[in-house]
């Protein structure tokens, strides 16, 4: 794949915005029979032809669900989270949901493909590799950030002299209507940057973090030569596969720099922040993963990891679930998910495990979207 073939091909990523209504319609009735003094009863709706068990469970639902995660954060943290959210989908479906936090996209493709799990947060990478192995996996939903259901990688040093004689400032990365990537404002980005958060539904400047920081404009990607990076997982979109297939097509070739895995983006902004990696790659804002003012953890992170470029746009994460369970639980998970990240607490949550904002339907889009992404992976040569 050409370089130009790339951008024309994340171009189509940028345009990943799915949105479905709910399409339910209300109860009609009848005419009367002939010969009889009664109206007929009325016809039943959807809900009343749903026939239940004795526990009022719908007739055909699983007793319980497993809904598996992939680590984001410090897995114990990212347990908490998990649970809090599979116990509000148990309420809301009237069965136990099982919340689960798998090795990588890999164990989390295997469980759900061996039916260990029942549903699955992927990144479109791991969907991608699930479902071209596995023939029971089927898309259910997107992730949104902040009205974006794109994202993008950052590039990110612990050396300031990266940046030249234009030096570091307070901001971060996008895209101009061209696709160039620019210096923006800290908030002029879809993404949540570092040292700010919402507070009682307000983007706030939280002091006690530093600012993020950035090179005061994109750096040529040729200093990461001689360099050891500190990637991800090799099936994580923004934190392998985008960043090395732009690399290559920059004429940076795997042998040119030193690779290591850290197993997820915290883990390798805490790399490049300790100092036992020159540059890492994560999504656009690791850094908040692993500061806290709370707990006075990293709280420099912002100032001392300094992002010098970022990837192209890519579709955002997805929720896959089991095929062969009947659609009217596709349904009601989904709009119990919905309607759980549409309220504070669900927000709050949602933030915590991924950064999402809002949900919507998979359909069409989605799909041609990520089988672009499969391009890619094959063009790494690791899709078997």
């Amino acid at each position: 794949m050409n370089r130009k073939a790339l951008w024309a091909l994340l171009a189509v990523l940028a345009l990943v915005v799915a949105a479905c209504g709910d399409g339910e319609g209300g109860a009609t009735t009848t005419e009367a029979a002939p010969d009889t003094t009664e109206a007929p009863d009325e016809t039943p709706t959807t809900e009343d032809m749903t026939t239940t068990t004795v526990s009022g469970v719908p007739e055909g639902w699983p007793e319980t669900l497993v809904f598996g995660f992939v680590p984001s954060q410090e897995v114990s943290e990212l347990q908490d989270d998990v649970d809090t959210f599979a116990g509000v989908l148990s309420d809301a479906l009237g069965i136990e949901v099982e919340g689960i936090v798998t090795t990588d996209y890999t164990g989390l493709g295997v469980a759900m493909g061996t039916g260990q799990a029942d549903m699955g947060a992927f990144g479109p990478a791991g969907f991608v590799l699930a479902d071209r192995q596995y023939d029971n996996i089927e898309l259910l939903a997107q992730s949104v950030r902040f009205g974006d259901a794109t994202y993008h990688g950052q590039y990110f040093t612990n050396d300031p002299s990266v940046c030249g004689d234009a030096g570091t400032e307070e901001g971060a990365f996008y895209y101009d209507d061209a696709g160039n990537v620019v210096p923006v404002g800290p908030t002029e980005t879809p993404a949540l940057q570092v040292g700010y958060a919402f507070i009682e539904g307000e983007l706030t400047r939280v002091e006690e973090l530093s600012p993020p920081t950035r090179c005061a404009e994109p750096v040529d990607l040729s200093i990461v030569e001689g360099k050891t990076i500190s990637f991800g997982t090799e099936t994580s979109t923004s934190g392998y596969i985008f960043p090395t297939i732009e690399l290559q097509n920059a004429g940076i070739t795997e042998d040119m720099y030193e690779s290591t895995f850290s197993g997820g983006h915290d883990a390798s902004v805490q790399a490049v922040y300790d100092g036992t990696a020159d540059i890492g790659v994560s999504f656009d804002d690791a850094r908040a993963t692993i500061a806290s003012a709370e707990d006075d953890v990293n709280t420099d992170v912002g100032e001392t990891v300094i992002v010098f470029n970022i990837t192209p746009r890519i579709a955002n994460d997805v929720i896959a679930i089991r095929s062969d369970l009947p659609e009217d639980l596709k349904d009601a998970i989904f709009q119990a998910m919905a309607d759980y990240i549409a309220t504070e607490e669900g927000a709050a949550v949602m933030d915590e495990l991924y950064q999402w904002t809002d949900l919507t339907r998979a359909d069409e889009v989605t799909e041609q979207s990520l089988a672009l992404i499969g391009d890619a992976i094959d063009e790494l040569g690791f899709s078997d």
